[in-house]
């Protein structure tokens, strides 16, 4: 049975370790952490949205960049200390705007067809994730922002995904519990929401049963290609027919050993968990997902008593200190918006999305035959990771003999 390593237990690496079984290889994961999802899969926005699914790469994105970078609580952030790694990204970035229209058409398109693994995954490994088909709410306060609003939503209609125009008062009826000036919004109702690292861990979990192995808590020292294999030093040292590498920001370092160049990012985001310990708290706040377009925050309510607030891009290198002064505005926010909510109780979290500078996932063989990526979704990844696991396992497939796979049936998520 071909044999494939999978570096990293986040979600692109467990799903990729999934469709990897799916198909009957024998599979080992590795990761530094003792368990799964203990990064930036740990406590993300906690959005499964097709509808966020439009690119960064415009010239108003730099434009706020630049002045967003005099607020100290501005949703960008950006550390002014040069380096080669930034300056490289940054223009990288700049060369992909001509690619803005088609790279949001895309990945929207990758968003929609990545509903349906994350079913299978899902129900066939019994996962309970706090998992909500509540819809998702895009709320705008400006009519210049609207206006951009009304243009990303024909991409992603060319993306295949149908979201409806709300005014101001169709919005606030659909998030009674909302507070503050709101133009208008719109309605996705096919997106949902979901914590990631409920479901990363309850899939690893599964995928243990089945005989995948997990080589936890040690790093990977290094990993070498050649004509008959992988090679993986880390506790031990291990062969393997293939490689695939899903490390989240340490993927640029693995892939710099295997000699590709996959250029990601750290892009620090935060979120706030607010515990709702009382009946008055679980009752103020919202049940539908909310994105609140001028201050880049997401929400998703977790079960009964949590609420998810994520927020905040920081360009400071491989940084994962939490800052107070970037945790202090999700919390106002939460007030200002939710005010009968007690912010009593609030953990903060910061973790690195590995990003590329044109927003779009690396995924598919690398230069040497045993190499594959899947990594660099930036704030996507628990959208698109089923998309991606599948397209990189299936290229796999292409270049590592095949072995005979395992049939797995498919199913539709059901809501906790």
């Amino acid at each position: 049975m071909p044999s494939i390593a999978v570096l990293g237990a986040g979600i692109t690496g467990v799903t990729t370790a999934y469709s990897l079984h799916k198909r009957g290889y024998d599979v080992t994961v590795f990761d530094r952490q003792r368990y799964a999802a203990m990064e930036t899969s740990f406590a993300n926005g906690g959005q499964l949205s097709a509808s966020n699914a439009e690119v960064w790469n415009q010239w108003s994105t730099v434009l706020k960049g630049i002045k967003w970078m005099l607020q100290q609580d501005a949703p960008l952030s950006v550390n002014p200390t040069p380096s080669w790694h930034k300056m490289s990204w940054m223009a990288s970035f700049l060369a992909n705007i001509p690619h803005y229209k088609a790279n949001t058409v895309a990945t929207a398109r990758m968003a929609v067809t990545a509903r349906a693994g994350l079913a299978e995954m899902a129900d066939h490994a019994g996962i309970d994730f706090d998992f909500t088909p509540a819809g998702i709410l895009h709320f705008y306060k400006t009519e210049k922002d609207f206006a951009h609003a009304r243009k990303v939503t024909d991409l992603l209609a060319q993306g295949g995904l149908a979201r409806r125009e709300l005014s101001s008062e169709e919005t606030l009826a659909k998030e009674p519990a909302l507070r503050g000036d709101v133009l208008g919004g719109f309605w996705t109702e096919s997106d949902s929401t979901g914590d990631i690292h409920k479901f990363t861990v309850g899939l690893a979990a599964w995928l243990r049963q089945q005989g995948v192995l997990f080589e936890m808590g040690h790093a990977v020292d290094d990993v070498v290609a050649d004509g008959n294999g992988v090679t993986v030093r880390g506790r031990v040292e291990q062969r393997f027919d293939a490689v695939v590498v899903s490390a989240g920001v340490a993927s640029r370092g693995f892939a710099k050993k295997l000699g590709d160049r996959v250029n990601v990012y750290p892009v620090k985001g935060y979120s706030i968990t607010v515990n709702l310990p009382d009946a008055q708290s679980q009752a103020a706040a919202p049940t539908v997902s909310l994105l609140d377009d001028k201050a880049k925050i997401v929400t998703s309510r977790l079960g009964h008593d949590r609420f998810r607030i994520a927020g905040t891009a920081e360009f400071n290198g491989e940084n994962r200190d939490i800052r107070a002064d970037r945790v202090k505005p999700l919390v106002q926010w939460c007030e200002t918006h939710f005010p009968d909510i007690s912010t009593e109780n609030v953990v903060p979290w910061a973790g690195l999305r590995p990003m590329m500078p044109n927003m779009m996932p690396r995924v598919g063989a690398g230069r040497h035959p045993r190499v594959f990526y899947n990594t660099g979704h930036g704030h996507l990844g628990w959208t698109l990771c089923a998309a991606t696991a599948d397209l990189v396992a299936t290229t796999v497939q292409s270049r590592v003999f095949a072995p005979k796979s395992h049939s797995i049936q498919q199913h539709t998520l059901k809501s906790a």
